[in-house]
């Protein structure tokens, strides 16, 4: 161990734990997903298109007869037992990761009504993915482990040799075809969030990130990235 550094670190669930200013990271982590889940909401509301997971989530939870929110949390239930073959091990953001934004989105979106005019729509949407950038920013930079979506596509890379966009590029495409085909919502935002999530979480992750101990890299640790951030 050395001195905090102010950067992503490579860690172990273990290492997570002990890289100092836990509980700050754990505030930090749960305002991020809290956030998540409201901006989630957001744009289901704002009902201009959602980004290809969120398309998956709704298409699924059209029929099934589960809320949005315990689709999401399903959902991140089985991609973190796709985990095991891959060889992954979660850390505790993770599986707060998994649980906590389904029941953040279900409970915004038991209080917050869609709007009906075209202008407050594009506000909600607007406005949501802003948010949901800061909340990614904000779950990433707390250090506790990527969410069972980031860790999917990483571990999936490790393992097969192929690029991280190429596999990426390859779920997303995957989870939007089947979730379009089920009835989720495509449109304007999948577009707006596709070109604006990574450049929001790039901007605001270096006031995000909360600086640590720096341990030894763990040769099997994989990094969140901004491009599929928060889930």
């Amino acid at each position: 161990m050395t001195r905090p550094t102010r950067s992503l670190q490579p860690m172990t669930p273990m290492q997570q734990l002990r890289a100092g200013r836990l509980p700050r990271r754990l505030v930090q982590l749960m305002v991020g997903l809290t956030l998540y889940g409201i901006s989630m909401s957001m744009i289901i509301q704002a009902a201009l298109g959602l980004d290809p997971w969120d398309v998956f989530h709704v298409g699924v939870a059209l029929h099934l007869p589960m809320s949005i929110g315990v689709t999401v949390i399903v959902v991140g239930v089985a991609v973190l037992l796709a985990w095991i073959p891959l060889r992954q091990w979660p850390g505790l953001g993770t599986v707060a990761n998994a649980i906590w934004i389904g029941v953040a989105t279900d409970w915004t979106l038991s209080w917050l009504d869609a709007p009906s005019s075209l202008w407050v729509r594009a506000v909600f949407l607007v406005a949501g993915i802003v948010l949901n950038g800061l909340a990614g920013a904000l779950y990433i930079g707390a250090q506790l482990g990527p969410g069972p979506r980031d860790g999917l596509m990483t571990g999936l890379a490790h393992r097969t040799g192929l690029s991280l966009r190429l596999v990426r590029t390859s779920l997303e495409v995957a989870v939007l075809a089947i979730g379009w085909l089920l009835g989720g919502g495509v449109g304007l935002g999948t577009v707006l969030y596709a070109v604006g999530i990574g450049p929001i979480v790039q901007h605001l992750m270096p006031w995000c990130i909360v600086p640590v101990t720096d341990p030894t890299p763990s040769p099997s640790g994989h990094l969140p990235t901004a491009s599929r951030v928060g889930k």
